[in-house]
């Protein structure tokens, strides 16, 4: 397969070398508003500066404001496209998507990497097969060791929209239920360029599901241990854990200290699952399976940050029905 690479800053250096390395890539072609950039990654992967279209599927991972017409574009040639999430910035844009991907028929793959991590789908098939019985509770962390460039803030859509948006995915897909209710708040602890942004760098929020389970969710651009993004699911025979293995950034006061170096950042906790889902959109380009992150399930997710970020707004509890367009 030819594969074209559009956008080459971190997370689409990453995947650059990710795919000049698959067997089934046999010719890389990368694109970058900084063609200086371009070449120098061309270069070192022995791929090629050219039109990233012109190839049998395509990976995107632009600045978020350009997604939404790259897709709108990659389904109008009809090239299999992989996307960094989100789709769009907003409900509306993300719809304009997702008619089209029906329309054309084009294999659309949203990136929400934590659904080929290993823990999350042990975590989703032990729930399945019933070996935590019912499921009553389930909490979720997400927390940087450090925040974004400040300039990154005001173009991320705040927090809930930018990070927790893959613990919602997340937890649709481990659960398999949906969300009824969302109460969110936050805080800001640190630079004032949150604040300024109307966003916040420490979050917390309660989530409802359609069946009663209660979902405790919390965040903070500011962990000073290390990347900690965890799971917990209690049901009524065991509690599983996602995420707390020997790197994982905790001090135990009672002596049982993970003994490895904390996690630094989110490339390197995730990337076998990074590797994973651009082999798994591979194959679904290639027609052998469907894709298992689409547009609809990119925005069943945002409709649950548009509930959270409207309820840290207004104060108060919000049915994810308010923001369904």
């Amino acid at each position: 397969m030819r594969v074209g690479l559009l956008g080459l800053g971190r997370i689409g250096a990453f995947h650059a070398v990710t795919l000049a390395a698959h067997p089934g890539v046999d010719e890389l072609v990368v694109s970058d508003a900084d063609g200086g950039r371009a070449a120098e990654v061309a270069a070192r992967l022995g791929a090629r500066v050219g039109d990233a279209f012109d190839s049998d599927a395509v990976v995107v991972a632009t600045p978020t404001a350009t997604h939404a017409e790259l897709l709108m574009r990659a389904c109008a040639k009809g090239v299999p496209v992989f996307c960094e999430k989100p789709v769009a910035p907003g409900v509306r844009d993300t719809l304009r998507v997702l008619e089209a991907a029906r329309r054309s028929g084009t294999v659309v793959h949203i990136g929400f990497q934590r659904r080929f991590d290993a823990g999350y789908a042990a975590a989703r098939r032990a729930l399945a097969g019933g070996e935590l019985g019912t499921l009553y509770r389930v909490h979720m962390v997400s927390a940087d060791p450090h925040p974004p460039d400040p300039g990154y803030i005001p173009l991320s859509g705040g927090i809930y929209r930018d990070c927790h948006i893959h613990d919602f995915d997340i937890l649709r897909w481990v659960t398999g239920r949906e969300a009824d209710t969302v109460y969110a708040t936050g805080a800001n602890r640190g630079e004032a360029f949150f604040a300024e942004a109307g966003d916040v760098d420490n979050s917390a929020a309660l989530l409802t599901m359609d069946d009663g389970t209660l979902v405790t969710l919390q965040g903070s651009r500011y962990n000073g241990a290390g990347y900690d993004v965890r799971m917990e699911l209690a049901g009524t025979l065991r509690t599983w854990s996602v995420g707390l293995d020997p790197r994982v950034p905790l001090t135990s006061v009672e002596g049982l200290q993970p003994p490895g170096e904390p996690w630094p950042d989110f490339a390197t906790r995730f990337g076998p699952a990074y590797v994973a889902e651009l082999d798994a959109f591979l194959g679904a380009a290639r027609g052998e399976t469907e894709s298992p992150c689409t547009v609809d399930d990119a925005l069943a997710a945002l409709y649950l940050a548009e509930a959270a970020e409207l309820s840290r707004r207004e104060g108060r509890p919000v049915r994810v029905t308010e923001v369904i367009v």
